[in-house]
Parts: C-alpha cells; structure tokens; sequence
C-alpha cells in the first residue's frame, strides 16, 4: 500500500497533526457508554476530522500475541495465507546466564507500533523522538495519566517497550510451487534506543511530582521497518484503536479489515480455519477449542463494528466471514492528499 502527497509537510503541518492526536481515554465498560463514544468518533469522522495514524502494511496482516506466551517458549508464531510471522524475545546476560526479556504482548505493544509508524510517516524520519518524559510518551501513545503501583500503567509500559524494542521478527513466505525456494524478511523494530524512564523528583506546593528529564527519549527505528512503514502506509483511526486498546483481538480485527477494505472491489469469503491460523489464541486445534475461537472472534467483531458501522460483513458459524465493498473507514479526502492506495 502506498500513499501519495502533492507536498513534504512542513514543521508547522506536522505539529498541528500532532496537537490533533490527543490520548483518549480508556474504553467504557457500559456498552450504552461505549456506543455514545463509537458515536462521537463516526461523527469527527463525518467532519473528517478523523485522528488518522498509521501502520506498516506487513503489521495489518500479523499480529503479536494477545496474551503472555510464557518465558518457556523460544519462539511464537502466526500464519497469515502463504506468510508465516515468528516473533523471538531478546536476550540479555544476567549473572553469566541468558535471560529472555519475554514477547510482546497485549494493547500497549500495538499502541506503540501505531505511535512510531505514525510519527515516521509524517517526519519522513527514522529517529523518533518521544519528548521529555515518561508521562508524556505515555500519554502521547494513548495510554492517559501515567499511574504507579502493582496495577498502574508506568510499570507494564516500560515492560511492554522494552519487550518490543529487543524482540526480533521473521516473515516467511512459503511456495508450495517452488520447493527450492526460501523467502523470508528479518527485521527489528529498532537499532538503537535512548529511553528515560525517570525524571528528577522535586516539590510543587506540597505535593512531589516528576521534573521532565533534560534530554528527550529517541528511538530509532530500524532500517527495515522504517521502509516497510514509509512504502506502504495503512491508514487508521487512532481513537478507535486507543478505544480498543484493552480488547487486542479487537485492534488486530480492526486493523486488518481497514486495510482489505481499502482495495475490495467484490465480495470475498474468509473461512474459519484462516481466520484462526491468522487470529487464533493458544486455543487448541479440537472441536472445543475451534467454537471458541468463532465466539472470541464474533464477539470482538462485534466490538469493531461499533465504531465502523459502514462495514459490510456477514459471519456464518459453517462457512466463515464473508466481507463486501464497503467504504473505508479512514475517509481519502483531498484535504490529507491522499491520492491513491496501491
């Protein structure tokens, strides 16, 4: 997928393109909540006034697990047609001995690969720079006010970063024409990193907060993923995908039907055995686990269409998804210059 503007963007565009993508907050458990919220987000996109960010083409078709896979495990993987996806955690040695940092895992990874791919587009730039404090980028990637303690969310970030930024990924793609023939994409996120998780405490009328660090946090993306970005940007809503954040099957499906939806001209029928290849959990391949999978997969769906009401689809518990021309979520309009997706 690629898109194509008249004109570089300016430093003055690109601020303004920041200042808009303001965090959300998290996701109302009240489904009369969360469909009075999915309504505020279709009508800004009514005024094309959508929070449009964006992903490398390859992260619309894979995924990184939903859930921790275990620190047992060397390798996790995923299916997506003739492409395989093999994430494996990073290494460090601890003491004389190798420790796995773990996989990335859930929303905060996802958020934080929107963030980067994101700010790579509009910058045209591979160093990323996060700004001056830890809240900042947290609240930057949509994560809200930063909070402390076993359940806050400053401790699974800076885990969640950490676990991204080291892990490496393999893309395979398999020719069953061509027995001979091995084709694969290695890459990394990131080669380098800078990253400030604390800043200097001091006191401000009574109370103590956190002085911003005097030099920002970067990371620079690597040159691999930094292509894949630029070549082939797949808009997305990052309101929908920060009011996801807590359903991650949710923001894969979202994802991944943004991105079909864009080139579909008839209707394509998608069966249940490749949606599970491509979205399924540690379920197992048995009868039990298969009708699982269809229920987890309806029932986010479910959630998707709330804030894509536009979406054509039909599910069929024998047969699979069925999904037709529809228009696009992210709405092309000459105002962005977003001439043309190929």
């Amino acid at each position: 997928m690629r898109i194509n503007t008249d004109t570089p963007k300016t430093d003055a565009q690109i601020d303004v393109r920041r200042a808009m993508l303001t965090p959300m907050p998290r996701p109302k458990r009240d489904d009369a909540e969360l469909a009075a919220y999915a309504a505020e987000i279709q009508a800004l996109r009514e005024q094309e006034l959508q929070e449009v960010g964006y992903l490398g083409r390859l992260f619309t078709q894979f995924s990184l697990p939903y859930k921790d896979p275990g620190s047992d495990k060397a390798v996790w993987g995923r299916q997506s047609g003739a492409y395989r996806i093999s994430v494996q955690p990073g290494m460090v040695m601890e003491d004389g001995a190798a420790q796995s940092y773990g996989f990335p895992y859930g929303g905060i990874p996802r958020l934080i690969l929107a963030h980067l791919s994101t700010e790579a587009v509009l910058t045209g730039e591979p160093v990323i720079v996060l700004g001056n404090s830890q809240s900042e980028f947290m609240r930057t990637v949509g994560l809200g006010r930063a909070t402390g303690g076993k359940t806050g969310t400053i401790g699974r970030f800076q885990n969640q970063t950490e676990r991204l930024l080291r892990c490496s990924i393999i893309i395979d793609y398999k020719d069953n024409s061509a027995k001979q023939r091995s084709k694969a994409i290695k890459l990394s996120v990131a080669t380098s990193w800078d990253l400030w998780w604390t800043g200097q405490a001091r006191r401000m009328g009574g109370r103590s907060e956190m002085q911003p660090s005097l030099m920002p946090s970067t990371i620079n993306l690597s040159s691999e993923f930094f292509k894949e970005v630029i070549a082939h940007p797949v808009p997305v809503d990052m309101k929908v995908l920060n009011a996801l954040q807590s359903s991650p099957m949710a923001m894969d499906i979202y994802i991944w039907l943004t991105y079909r939806v864009f080139k579909l001209e008839d209707p394509v029928r998608i069966s249940w055995p490749l949606l599970m290849l491509q979205f399924g959990t540690a379920l197992a391949d048995t009868k039990q686990g298969r009708h699982q999978f269809r229920r987890d997969f309806k029932k986010h769906l479910d959630a998707v269409k709330t804030f894509y009401p536009d979406l054509k689809v039909t599910v069929d518990d024998q047969s699979g998804l069925t999904l037709y021309p529809s228009p696009t979520h992210v709405i092309k309009k000459p105002a962005r210059r977003l001439h043309a997706i190929e």
